[in-house]
């Protein structure tokens, strides 16, 4: 089989609109075009397997808390909180009303956003350089421990991840051959990348970037305005969720810290979900700097991958901090493409295919503990909803630790595996967490008040202290010990349940 010509070499940056090839000349297979159907379902499997394994953690549980209310109610809640994940929280109660809430339907939306993003993984890489690099990055994409993660999460990620890898290879697509077709669904992706979340929307300033540099190099007149505009169009509805953004960004993210320069190490290691393979990949990734036919898509993936963490990084030395490696979750799809560019490059090659497993077997490890109960939960909420719905008397009560510690979400760790038929008064809730429009209930100011005729209650707190009032706000922990006498005390991982009867 002859080599490739240096003639038939498209000069660096040149669009290549010939039919792509198979590696070594030979006309591409039809089974090519299906790389990226092949990238997807290994994805998919990859991101299902064990997702039934490991209970929800917080974030988890706050999601489907949100997504259990009913349309109307949880419109209302995103006036006073969490609307950035508004949209987020739209899909999975539709997708709960049509599914149900299990660990693994729960977590369905996010494996299929994360395959979904593996194939515009693989469609970028195609576009940008080959086959061969195409092939390297479905697989390395499919098997990265943080993708693991993410696509096990019931949380927004992976379509913001979806979101903004499509947009990079639609305005691939759109500056190869500009036209109203092409161009439309680039500023749909933005809006769906912003609306998912607006931390995403950093990823336009590496995509205004590569828009000025190829209108420099074509001279296409209408290229950038086209550009401006088609994402002018996009932001429109983004712009109410950045106002309101704005307005709740005091108590959504202000425990984030500000940033310092080794925050930009352990940010990068996870962002790849492991330290290994996070090394692995910026040593690959810099390989196709070094290769004639990769400079220039090189440079664009970088920037695409590094701009959004160094605006980010800057953004957050000011009063609010956004320095957070899953709000920077969707620059991966751009370091593992130039990883994949690099190792395919390498010769021979079956170097490379070597250097590819070993970034994937790096990454073992780790794959097996972010698929570990320990690594999010840490609390056996299924152990005490068990041993609740075991002794559970109709008119029991319900007294999980809230007060400063409610961002634990204790209650939805608990609740989230109760049966139905159990249905506990949350006894010093004054006002339900769908009452007040947030995620939190209002608790009574006047505890003893609260306590009403409660014949039983079942009392929630943390584990390692024979305290059954430990970490309970004081007001209530007099309120009980006063009134009701400990029947018994089960404990479980990280949590401790009572059993309190009325005395007086």
């Amino acid at each position: 089989m002859t080599s490739r010509s240096t003639a038939a070499i498209p000069e660096a940056g040149s669009v290549d609109r010939r039919p792509h090839t198979a590696t070594g000349g030979a006309p591409a297979s039809r089974a090519a075009g299906f790389d990226w159907l092949w990238a997807a379902l290994l994805t998919l499997a990859v991101t299902v397997y064990g997702s039934a394994g490991v209970q929800p953690w917080r974030d988890e549980l706050a999601s489907w808390s949100a997504a259990s209310r009913s349309t109307g109610d949880l419109i209302e809640m995103l006036g006073h909180v969490d609307a950035v994940s508004g949209l987020y929280y739209l899909v999975l109660h539709f997708w709960m009303s049509a599914f149900g809430d299990s660990e693994t339907m729960l977590r369905m939306p996010s494996a299929l956003a994360m395959a979904a993003a593996a194939a515009f993984v693989v469609l970028t890489a195609r576009r940008l350089f080959d086959r061969r690099t195409a092939v390297f990055a479905g697989l390395l994409f499919a098997l990265l421990p943080s993708v693991s993660r993410y696509g096990q999460e019931a949380r927004s990620y992976a379509f913001v991840l979806l979101a903004v890898t499509a947009a990079t290879w639609l305005l691939m697509r759109a500056l190869d051959r500009p036209t109203l077709r092409r161009w439309a669904p680039y500023a749909l992706a933005v809006a769906l990348a912003g609306l998912f979340h607006i931390v995403s929307l950093l990823f336009l300033l590496p995509h205004a970037l590569i828009v000025v540099l190829r209108w420099r190099r074509d001279r296409r007149g209408r290229t950038v305005g086209t550009y401006v505009l088609a994402t002018a169009v996009a932001l429109v509805p983004v712009i109410p969720l950045v106002l309101l953004g704005q307005r709740q960004v005091g108590r959504q993210i202000s425990w984030i810290k500000t940033p310092h320069l080794r925050s930009l190490a352990d940010l990068w290691s996870a962002l790849f979900g492991s330290p290994l393979v996070a090394l692995a990949v910026a040593a690959a990734a810099l390989l196709p700097l070094a290769w004639a036919r990769g400079r220039r898509p090189a440079l664009e993936l970088g920037l695409t991958g590094a701009v959004p963490i160094a605006a980010d990084f800057l953004v957050s030395q000011g009063s609010t901090s956004y320095f957070m490696d899953r709000y920077l979750l969707f620059t991966v799809p751009a370091w593992v493409v130039l990883a994949a560019a690099g190792l395919a490059a390498v010769k021979p090659k079956a170097a490379g295919a070597v250097g590819l497993a070993a970034i994937v077997l790096l990454g073992v490890p780790d794959q097996r503990q972010l698929r570990t109960e320990l690594v999010k939960v840490g609390l056996d909420g299924e152990a005490a909803a068990q041993v609740i719905a075991k002794g559970y008397r109709p008119g029991d009560g319900f007294v999980p630790v809230r007060g400063a510690d409610n961002v634990y979400m204790i209650d939805f760790q608990v609740e989230y595996f109760l049966p139905d038929r159990v249905e506990l008064r949350d006894v010093f809730s004054e006002r339900t967490a769908v009452q007040r429009d947030d995620l939190f209930p209002q608790e009574c100011t006047r505890p003893v008040a609260c306590l009403d005729t409660t014949r039983r209650i079942w009392v929630v707190t943390w584990s390692g202290t024979g305290n059954p009032y430990h970490k309970l706000p004081e007001a209530q922990a007099k309120a009980l010990e006063s009134h009701y006498k400990v029947l018994q005390k089960t404990g479980v991982r990280g949590l401790q349940v009572s059993l309190l009867e009325r005395t007086k």
